[in-house]
């Protein structure tokens, strides 16, 4: 997954999140990549990501798996119109 300023391409290689610095000018190329952080989070089922990054490059969301194997999650919270509710909970004094 690219880091959103382009330089900047994270990837997963098992439980590590790596990170590598790219360069397009003048030439291509490719810095040394390095362990950002570890952990037991859940793989992808696909080749698609399924964790992100905002886009500051600081942060990741990423899923953990839960301690017990057989558990299903029994409930999601979805929240609509959020925003309204945190211009309700944070006036902005406009």
């Amino acid at each position: 997954m690219w880091n959103r300023n382009g330089r900047e391409l994270f990837y997963r290689s098992g439980d590590k999140i790596m990170a590598v610095e790219i360069t397009t000018q003048p030439s291509f190329s490719v810095g040394k990549p390095k362990m950002l952080f570890e952990g037991p989070y859940e793989q992808s089922v696909a080749t698609i990501p399924n964790y992100d990054v905002p886009s500051d490059g600081q942060r990741f969301l990423m899923v953990k798996p839960t301690d017990d194997e057989q558990a299903a999650p029994t409930q999601i919270n979805i929240v609509l119109n959020w925003t309204e509710e945190l211009k309700r909970l944070v006036p902005t004094g406009k």
